[in-house]
């Protein structure tokens, strides 16, 4: 306490100056309530606070200094402040006090630095110290306000690993996209060229189908004439041999005839020669005729049954909608039995025009269905039945230039029926 007052006399008479304007005696009531309030204030500062005289004397300490260098009060009275500085602090501190009070440069100050401080047991921390000197009587008193910056330090250098830790990710990371991107660059060389061999490929097959299209239709063209001319000529003899293998020739040519036909039908697609020309016509004429002439290409015992529900009226491409209906009658005439039924129906509404072929067959097995539409796919349970496997996908893309809708449902027990959706 005595220490603390030492300071306090010198320092309120420079600050009474500002405060009072008659002189305040040190024994008046005044004086020692004053002395009080900076007592307390030094007391209780959160900062350490440290005065020195001119050869570096410690004068006073307050408990927040203590605690920072972890000495008592009477430990240090009296001692040179280099005790509380770690080496070569220690031995240049009274040199700059003096070099201080010879040459009036500072150093330290009234200049803030940061600067480390040495506790009792040996251990070095981080500070910023703040100086100022006070004159009074002839006397010169150096306080210092001392922050510790242990914490603001730990953080300082968590965040730089942090950021150091964030630069290596990110050069990581971006060595890996670099990778990934020379890689992709790579693959995209790789699957150009796959490309440009399938692209090249498809001409060639495309080419090779227009061109075995053409050429088989003439010799196919040539037996069907000459069978209708052996079962003319046949007649006379009125034999039934001889007409079950005249059926077999042109029921094969025909087939044959078909599958060139859906070969010149992928050929057209693929360079788009085939565009859909929408006109008006009667659709229940239409399905009518469809249905009559299917009928002729059924197995012993299967029937076509047609309805049609709504108005009559509708307006699309007539040769792209009756290959869709002609195909799928096929399908269900191939696929079912000898004695099934195949339900065709056509129905106009206010909003849509809606075609069903359903047939009680064999069914479309649940794995296979998802591909059912893809070129040259066939069913796993289709046996000996003939077929391309090109007829669905020509059906997809026939709806799907005259802007309609193709789904399906299918199973073992109840078989198949295809529905093609069409706006008004």
């Amino acid at each position: 306490m005595r220490s603390f007052l030492n300071v306090i006399k010198i320092r309120l008479p420079i600050l009474k100056a500002y405060i009072y304007p008659e002189p305040i005696s040190f024994g008046s009531p005044m004086f020692m309530e004053n002395a009080a309030l900076l007592h307390a204030l030094v007391h209780n500062a959160i900062d350490g606070i440290i005065t020195i005289d001119e050869r570096g004397t410690i004068e006073s300490i307050n408990p927040a200094a203590c605690r920072l260098f972890a000495y008592a009060e009477y430990e240090v009275l009296g001692n040179n402040i280099s005790m509380l500085m770690p080496s070569p602090e220690r031995e240049d501190h009274d040199k700059h006090l003096q070099h201080y009070n010879e040459t009036g440069q500072a150093h330290i100050i009234g200049i803030g630095r940061e600067l480390t401080g040495r506790t009792k047991e040996g251990y070095q921390f981080p500070f910023k110290l703040g100086v100022s000197e006070v004159k009074y009587s002839g006397r010169k008193i150096y306080a210092g306000f001392i922050h510790d910056l242990t914490q603001q330090k730990t953080d300082e250098v968590r965040l730089k690993n942090y950021a150091s830790h964030l630069e290596e990710l990110v050069e990581e990371r971006t060595k890996t996209l670099n990778n990934t991107i020379r890689a992709l660059e790579k693959s995209k060389g790789k699957v150009s060229a796959a490309l440009e061999k399938e692209k090249e490929f498809g001409l060639l097959k495309n080419r090779f189908l227009s061109m075995a299209s053409h050429e088989f239709r003439t010799p196919l063209s040539t037996i069907q004439l000459s069978a209708s001319l052996i079962d003319k000529y046949a007649e006379a003899y009125e034999d039934v041999k001889i007409n079950k293998h005249v059926g077999k020739i042109v029921n094969s040519v025909t087939n044959l005839n078909m599958v060139l036909n859906d070969f010149l039908y992928i050929e057209q697609l693929e360079f788009g020669k085939i565009q859909s020309i929408p006109i008006p016509f009667n659709l229940f004429e239409f399905a009518a005729d469809i249905t009559e002439e299917m009928q002729l290409l059924t197995k012993n015992g299967q029937r076509i049954q047609f309805t049609h529900h709504g108005n009559l009226m509708i307006s699309l491409d007539q040769n792209l909608l009756k290959n869709c209906i002609i195909n799928l009658v096929t399908n269900a005439i191939k696929y079912s039995g000898d004695d099934g039924i195949i339900l065709l129906n056509t129905t106009i509404n206010e909003s849509h025009c809606i075609i069903n072929v359903l047939d009680r067959g064999i069914g479309i097995p649940e794995e296979d269905q998802e591909h059912l539409f893809q070129p040259f796919f066939r069913a796993h349970n289709i046996g000996n039945i003939p077929g391309t496997g090109l007829g669905l996908n020509i059906v997809a893309r026939y709806i799907k230039l005259m802007k309609g809708h193709v789904a399906f449902v299918s199973n073992k027990e109840e078989g198949t029926l295809f529905t093609l959706t069409f706006p008004i």
